[in-house]
């Protein structure tokens, strides 16, 4: 992209959006205003960990940020789940034996070596003779034998030590859990009173659990669905149709699914977000090493680099960010190897080749025109009008040569739009009538370094002007010096 004579360098020099989880390495206002002028689009405030105080504190200081940058900043508050976990050992941990018979039952009296307490009776529910259980991030194996109402009778297929409170994965079923436990329905109100604009919604299962988590925040923050059970997986359509946004979540995936799996589900399910028109996210170990390291490994900068390639929206950090010693590096890192993939050729061929066809909307013929116009007369940037945010995400979907800028007069959709694909988001006010519309276009576009003297823009808006999913107008425009002077 190249920069105007104002040389306001507020917006990134690439499409692809990096968000950063925070946490104890990353919980002061200098770190988190370093990893958003290292690259940060967007943060991520975990709520498995840490107070409400807490998350009021990070939240005040990424708006501060946001105010001294002039850069619209996303928040993602990520809603724990159901937790799914082993009760505890009389001496913390035991050891499974290969071959060997282990109970699990509802009794709260602390485990041995041949038996322990499992909390939940959703599983006792759900389960049948011949489905497995997967203790401690999958590192154990469990098969089903027999099942009572207070006990579950299994053999160890893979052994190992398991400790106190170690997680379940149940993979083969579904289970009949709420996707909000009543720790996550206090969380989403007090998120949602702060004001965040996304909600990550972990261990969806179905597209009915994404549904009750909409109709209780009524508008007020967008549902990214986090995609971690194979249940999840098989009703990927339903869930895509009504979801705001998609994390493709690999660390559970991986676990309840073959490893070997994953990367063709990673690539299904950005196939599928981008056929829809909503942002798609790929989360989880991109640069694991980076906790304890300065530099990746080679296979990370390699995974980061396939889903930029991929055509995701979006790649997170976790760990790396949240407690590495390298959070800002760790930023850095993905800021730069997402820059190179988006300058190699092949990048911009494949993107081309696997452009969604457009929907027969009025909205999506503009777009698709907007990209087509903007490619034929080299236009520097396409300018989108938006209110509510929508036109703005039918245009990242086409995922045009030339940068996109968008106008809004709302904070709330600007912050939302940090999640999707080469959205430059600009708060201003919306145009009075057509001639301010091409007005406002050319002097943003030269303010903010996206265009110079006699460049061309595309301009897309709607009429009456205001009005959300109205864009039915499509206008090519040249700066003068009447812009540059405004």
């Amino acid at each position: 992209m190249t920069y105007g004579d104002f040389n306001l360098k507020i917006h990134r020099e690439r499409c692809t959006r990096i968000i950063a989880t925070l946490g104890p390495a990353s919980s002061t206002a200098e770190t988190i205003r370093a990893l958003s002028d290292a690259g940060a689009d967007l943060f991520r405030l975990n709520m498995s960990h840490g107070s409400h105080d807490d998350v009021a504190k990070l939240h005040a200081i990424i708006r501060q940020v946001e105010e001294d940058t002039q850069r619209p900043i996303g928040i993602l508050a990520d809603l724990q789940g159901p937790k799914l976990r082993v009760g505890v050992f009389e001496n913390d941990q035991i050891t499974l034996e290969e071959g060997a018979s282990f109970n699990f039952d509802m009794d709260d009296a602390l485990g041995n070596e041949k038996r322990v307490c499992l909390p939940h009776p959703e599983i006792f529910e759900a389960l049948e003779v011949g489905a497995r259980l997967l203790l401690d991030d999958g590192k154990l194996n469990v098969k089903v034998t027999k099942i009572t109402p207070d006990k579950i009778t299994t053999t160890v297929i893979i052994g190992g030590v398991l400790s106190n409170r170690k997680g379940v994965n149940v993979p083969d079923v579904i289970l009949p859990l709420a996707a909000l436990t009543k720790k996550d329905l206090a969380d989403l109100e007090f998120v949602l009173e702060l004001g965040v604009d996304w909600l990550g919604l972990s261990f969806v299962q179905r597209a009915k659990d994404v549904k009750e988590a909409k109709d209780l925040t009524k508008g007020r923050a967008a549902i990214l669905s986090k995609i971690e059970k194979p249940s999840a997986v098989y009703a990927i359509d339903e869930i895509v149709e009504i979801s705001d946004a998609i994390m493709v979540a690999r660390g559970d995936m991986g676990v309840e699914l073959p490893m070997e799996d994953v990367p063709a589900q990673q690539k299904k399910i950005i196939r599928h977000c981008r056929k829809a028109g909503i942002p798609v996210v790929v989360a989880t170990q991109m640069l694991e090493s980076m906790i304890a390291s300065p530099v990746p490994t080679r296979a990370e900068v390699s995974d980061v680099a396939n889903a930029v390639f991929d055509g995701a929206d979006a790649i997170m950090l976790s760990g790396e960010s949240a407690m590495g010693k390298y959070p800002t590096e760790a930023v850095n890192v993905m800021d730069r190897i997402a820059k190179k993939i988006e300058s190699e050729p092949s990048y911009r061929r494949a993107l081309d080749k696997d452009i969604p066809e457009p929907e027969a909307t009025t909205s999506d013929a503009i777009s698709a025109a907007a990209q087509q116009v903007a490619s034929t007369i080299e236009a520097k940037a396409i300018v989108t009008y938006t209110t509510s945010g929508s036109t703005a995400f039918r245009a990242a979907r086409v995922r045009p040569s030339s940068p996109l800028l968008v106008l809004t007069p709302s904070k709330s959709a600007a912050r939302r739009l940090t999640l999707a694909w080469g959205l430059n988001c600009v708060f201003t006010k919306d145009a009075m009538d057509f001639q301010d519309m091409i007005d406002k276009a050319c002097t943003v576009s030269f303010k903010y370094g996206f265009t110079k003297l006699n460049d061309r823009i595309v301009i897309m808006a709607g009429m009456p002007f205001g009005t959300p999913g109205k864009t039915n107008v499509l206008r090519i425009a040249r700066v003068s010096k009447r812009h540059l002077e405004k």
